[in-house]
């Protein structure tokens, strides 16, 4: 399933992925540090969404609240949340 997150706090503006199951599948980001952003795609690429959340969240960006790899972990959360809303429903 695709999912879109609209970031906050960071120079990024966009999170598309794929959840796979569970496996986290093609993020891209939109705006902010192409070469970084491109890299922490393919990082987390076919890992586990539990995984990438647990080595992702609270991750910050100089003096920021946030970073780039936050808000993938705050998208993931998102997802997951909708998912199981989903299921529930």
């Amino acid at each position: 399933m695709t999912f879109e997150f609209k970031t906050k706090g960071v120079c990024s503006r966009m999170i598309h992925f794929d959840l796979d199951g569970t496996t986290v599948r093609n993020v891209e980001f939109t705006g902010g540090c192409n070469g970084n952003l491109q890299g922490i795609g393919a990082l987390v690429e076919g890992m586990e969404v539990d995984e990438v959340i647990r080595r992702l969240q609270g991750i910050r960006c100089g003096f920021k609240e946030t970073s780039c790899p936050d808000q993938l972990s705050q998208a993931l959360t998102a997802a997951c949340a909708k998912l199981a809303e989903k299921k529930s429903s």
